[in-house]
């Protein structure tokens, strides 16, 4: 981190537990913008999973199965 960067960690820390809150919450947002680039291209990838689909190119899977192979402990 810069020195700017840190002292305004070490600053924000000072600060009461709700007021952290509030503002690590406002800090997330400024990060959470829309990026149409990265929209089109999930639309993209899911219209071409579909049409795979409908046509009998792909099978679907069970959420569970999926589910349980990627969550375990």
């Amino acid at each position: 981190m810069t020195k700017r960067t840190t002292s305004l960690a070490e600053e924000a820390a000072r600060l009461p537990a709700t007021d952290r809150i509030r503002l690590v919450e406002h800090l997330l947002a400024t990060l959470d913008k829309p990026d149409a680039e990265i929209d089109r291209a999930r639309a993209e990838e899911s219209e071409q999973r579909l049409d795979a689909y409908l046509c009998g190119e792909t099978t679907g899977r069970n959420a569970e199965d999926v589910l349980a192979k990627h969550l375990k402990p």
